[in-house]
């Protein structure tokens, strides 16, 4: 019995000692594990520490939402300021987010898909009302074993505000460009149409009707002659004569006329600052805009309303300037005309000054008037703006710059008058034009007057004129614009090198700032612009044969000819 207990003890013992070392091994390996815990709980509190500071100090706008889009776990500061929204309402979710339903669906099918978004085009409104363009990227996010999923937001709403903007300056430019071109093209047309029209009505024999055919074509080529010089105002291409101007004084001769267009179903208000500083413009130019606005608002208040025409010095500074690329820093004018009409909303704002653009019934209008008033104020080197609401009016202000002078220009009166100007086969006329039709036309026109005519295609065909007879020819007649790389104005230089006091007419479908910015300024020269009829090619010839000669000290030097212009 002793042996047995003995050895029952023994064996007690060894059971003992490795249940012992059992336990001490467990106890070692639980302590390992609660120091890895340890380190893993400390890594993982660091982490979410820096993903704390990260997400709260990110100057990127970033919320972690519930799976089901019912509220926020947290929201960055960025992200409030963005919807400009308190923490506690988003975190409740008492914020609507997305302006479009679909991209919250979207952004969920994505995310359950165990997809992650990036740049996904959306818009978001804020709790003012106001909507902003965002980029947004998510993914999915797990804390505490619990699924979120991370938005994060990149406002591109001034991004997208800059490319619109500039989309809708080339496609102005673009549509300007052609509308330049298909005008130039049109009045080299117009003027044989108009000139050899005029002519056969001179004829005393012509029948009735066929006298009658002549004056309804006509009555279209002048029709014609309106459309294409409005292109050309859009255009930013028309002839135009800048000087000092007091607007105020514009504004009422205008207005003395609109009273009578308007109509007594609308009242005029008439809001004109005092003393203020001249603008540099084209008068007929300004009276142009002036009429044009006029008569949309007049338009747009079919029922009768109230057409306020107002002037005021206006201070343009980096505000201004930030909420509209156009407007230049400085002092202008503005001209503000303003109807109580039907207002428009703002798809038609963005379209009203694109050529033929109406909203009137055909027949009404041409979509022009708007598109003239942009081309004049961006020819002028000013301005529009547009204000307007549906059933609320609309206010269009239109920015003018001052002239450098101070002071306002007095009519200009002519030298004298051509009225007893006879001329004769002694007086040579150099006529160079590369319209083969256009071409003829004046010389048929100049011949009939008594005059000398040498004619040339281009300036090269001149050059070889003008070496065989310089000495015969007193005046030349030339297009601005030509092929054979030599220009009507670098023509001009060289004739008047070699003969000072040769008389020159420039004449053009474009505008007269084709020739040069400073061609306000050589009045030695004339400019006739296309089209014209005999008469006023007639008169233009004979009061520049009688104008005192130009200074050879005043030559024009040349300038390059402008690319892409035919």
């Amino acid at each position: 019995l002793t042996q047995i207990a003995r050895r029952q003890m023994q064996e007690l013992d060894a059971l003992v000692n490795q249940r012992t070392a059992e336990l001490r091994a467990a106890n070692a390996r639980l302590t390992g594990e609660v120091a890895e815990r340890a380190v893993a709980e400390e890594a993982l509190r660091r982490s979410e520490e820096r993903f704390s500071k990260a997400f709260h100090s990110s100057p990127i706008p970033m919320t972690i939402q519930r799976p089901d889009g019912k509220g926020c776990l947290d929201a960055n500061v960025s992200f409030l300021e963005l919807v400009n929204a308190k923490r506690e309402s988003v975190l409740a979710g008492g914020t609507a987010l997305w302006a479009n339903s679909d991209t919250a669906i979207t952004i969920r099918d994505e995310l359950a898909a165990r997809h992650v978004v990036r740049n996904l085009a959306a818009t978001i409104c804020t709790t003012g009302g106001e909507t902003r363009e965002v980029l947004v990227a998510a993914q999915n996010l797990e804390l505490g074993s619990v699924p979120f999923h991370l938005i994060i937001l990149q406002d591109i709403t001034d991004r997208v505000r800059l490319e619109n903007e500039l989309r809708q300056a080339q496609k102005m430019e673009a549509v300007g460009r052609l509308a330049a071109g298909v005008a130039h093209d049109f009045n080299n047309i117009l003027t044989v149409i108009l000139g050899n029209t005029a002519m056969q009505l001179c004829n005393p024999h012509l029948d009735e009707k066929l006298t009658a055919s002549l004056h309804q074509v006509e009555r279209a080529a002048e029709r014609a002659t309106a459309l294409t010089r409005q292109l050309l105002a859009y255009s930013r291409k028309q002839i135009i004569q800048r000087r000092p101007l007091a607007l105020n004084d514009v504004v009422e001769q205008t207005v003395a006329m609109l009273r009578r267009i308007i109509g007594e179903h609308i009242a005029l208000d008439m809001r004109l600052a005092p003393d203020l500083p001249p603008i540099f413009a084209d008068s007929s130019s300004v009276d142009q805009v002036i009429m044009n606005l006029a008569l949309n608002a007049r338009d747009a208040m079919s029922e009768g309303g109230k057409l306020t025409i107002a002037t005021v010095q206006v201070e343009v500074d980096e505000a201004a300037h930030a909420r509209n690329p156009e407007a230049q820093l400085g002092s202008h004018i503005c001209l503000t005309v303003k109807d109580t009409g039907d207002g428009m909303d703002a798809a038609t704002v963005a379209r009203i000054f694109e050529p033929f653009f109406t909203t009137k019934e055909p027949g009404k209008g041409t979509g022009m008037g708007l598109a003239t008033v942009y081309g004049v104020l961006k020819q002028h080197g000013g301005w529009v703006e547009v204000e307007s609401a549906l059933r609320r009016g609309t206010s269009i202000r239109a920015f003018f710059p001052l002239s450098v002078d101070g002071l306002v220009a007095k009519s200009q009166k002519p030298e004298r008058s051509s009225a007893g100007w006879a001329p004769t086969e002694s007086i040579t006329i150099l006529v160079v034009e590369d319209e083969e039709m256009l071409r003829e036309f004046v010389s048929d026109a100049l011949s009939a007057l008594g005059y000398r005519v040498l004619a040339a295609p281009n300036g090269r065909a001149a050059l070889d004129l003008w070496g065989k007879h310089n000495a015969e020819i007193d005046l030349l007649l030339t297009d601005v614009v030509m092929p054979e790389s030599i220009s009507g104005r670098e023509l001009a230089h060289t004739l008047i090198m070699d003969k000072p006091d040769l008389k020159v007419i420039f004449t053009s479908g474009y505008s007269a700032e084709l020739i040069g910015t400073d061609f306000e300024r050589e009045n030695q020269h004339a400019f006739l612009a296309k089209p014209y009829l005999p008469d006023r090619l007639a008169q233009a010839v004979a009061s520049h044969l009688q104008s005192t000669s130009p200074k050879p000290s005043s030559m024009p030097s040349p300038l390059p000819e402008k690319a892409a212009v035919a």
